[in-house]
């Protein structure tokens, strides 16, 4: 296959460390045909930078970026997720097929220039009104295709307002009618996808779907090959209803009827019990935690940390959009666990190193959650890459083996350079050098 481009910067993460040397060559489909020191001509030379794996974003809600700012003005004891969620459900009433693509496409802009090359669009708002028209699906992935990111469009099941309750008035745009009806429109937005595009199974929550029809969407999720995600025990409010109305917590009912594995991930688990959790990653599930979002809604901080949980099994979101980094979700990934459990170092590896594992959790665990052949610099996997400023002066004293801390615990979007998606390249700012 032909080559396209030979990369090489002062420093590539490459197997678990940063190395100079180190030589990336693309081929013309995109993906990585070979990586390490292979004395070639390079086509491009990333001077006074580092070229690190792009990272991979989730969970993500892309029509709430419109909120940022707003609902953060509280009477008194006013705020909570809930009353935030009333902001949201209005902001989702006022958005046209217009509106959704330009805030869509600004958030999916915005994630490219934070070094983010694959996101996980855990989409619901499918409606332009009250017919049931599903029109605003292809909406999204035009956003994603005009913004240049790698998309799975993770397409929600959201047919309850609460369990055992139907949809309210505000809801109706989410509506996907019944599991037929869902899986139709699943089967029509994969016959229209391009390259960077793929789809996933989702069912909203435990107060959006009944369990009978979760079981059923899980199962064709293994049947089609395809990843399945849900929002589970984000809300204490959310375990109280399903007690009432199954006699289990969501977490302890999702293992029971579904036995998630590896295509399985559960967003969130704030108020999980850690017995459950283990019990999940033991299946080989995966749980996304979105710790800016969280923090933004009052959720709480999940107990969640190594070792129950194999690296790649915990990955990372933007959620909200409220803000997007994920090198701020990376570090409060961490900074959560050591306010909650008083200590340093939680999310450490086998040999004590903080960085390394916390960069797995942005890239490696994102992959495995979104079903995608990434997050790795490495042969046969997308060439989707980003840059970062080794002369910016947040980064001052670092050395080779200080440098991923170094960025995840004192930098942010600020260093990032550029992004490569399947060896398309943007450019966000230059080096000094």
């Amino acid at each position: 296959m032909k080559t396209e481009q030979i990369i090489e910067a002062d420093l590539t993460w490459f197997e678990g460390r940063f190395e100079p040397g180190i030589q990336v060559e693309v081929a013309g489909d995109g993906t990585i045909a070979r990586a390490g020191r292979l004395g070639m001509t390079t086509t491009s030379r990333r001077e006074s930078q580092a070229l690190l794996p792009g990272m991979i974003n989730a969970h993500s809600h892309a029509f709430q970026r419109a909120l940022r700012g707003q609902g953060e003005t509280f009477a008194k004891e006013s705020g909570s997720f809930w009353s935030w969620r009333e902001a949201m459900y209005g902001l989702a009433a006022d958005l046209d097929p217009d509106a959704l693509h330009t805030w869509t496409t600004r958030c999916f802009r915005e994630m490219r220039r934070a070094g983010i090359t694959t996101v996980g669009e855990f989409h619901y708002l499918h409606h332009k009104g009250t017919s049931k028209d599903f029109a605003l699906d292809e909406v999204v992935l035009a956003a994603a295709r005009d913004a240049g990111i790698r998309i799975v469009l993770l397409q929600t099941h959201y047919v309850n307002g609460g369990v055992g309750i139907p949809l309210s008035a505000r809801q109706q745009r989410f509506d996907t009618i019944d599991v037929s009806k869902y899986l139709q429109q699943l089967d029509r937005l994969q016959s229209m996808m391009r390259a960077r595009e793929t789809a996933g199974v989702v069912a909203h929550s435990i107060r959006g779907v009944p369990i009978d029809a979760m079981k059923a969407l899980y199962v064709e999720s293994k049947k089609r090959d395809l990843v399945f995600h849900m929002h589970l025990e984000e809300q204490p409010q959310e375990i109280a209803d399903c007690v009432t109305a199954y006699h289990q917590r969501p977490l302890e009912l999702v293992i029971e009827h579904l036995e998630p594995g590896a295509n399985f991930t559960a967003v969130h688990c704030t108020h999980s019990i850690p017995d459950q959790l283990r019990q999940l990653f033991a299946n080989g599930a995966n749980v996304c935690v979105t710790p800016t979002t969280e923090a933004n809604l009052g959720d709480g901080i999940p107990t969640i940390a190594p070792p129950h949980a194999l690296p790649a099994q915990i990955c990372l979101g933007t959620d909200s959009n409220s803000r997007i980094s994920m090198i701020e979700e990376m570090r409060w990934l961490e900074y959560g666990q050591r306010l909650r459990q008083q200590k340093r170092g939680v999310f450490i590896d086998a040999g004590g190193e903080l960085g390394p594992r916390l960069f797995q959790s942005a890239t490696v665990g994102g992959a495995r959650s979104l079903g995608v052949q990434a997050g790795t610099i490495a042969a046969g996997l997308h060439a989707d890459f980003f840059t970062i400023d080794l002369t910016h002066p947040s980064l001052d004293g670092y050395t080779t083996e200080s440098l991923m801390n170094a960025m995840i615990l004192g930098t942010s979007e600020e260093v990032i350079t550029a992004t490569c998606v399947g060896g398309g390249w943007e450019e966000h700012r230059t080096t000094k050098g």
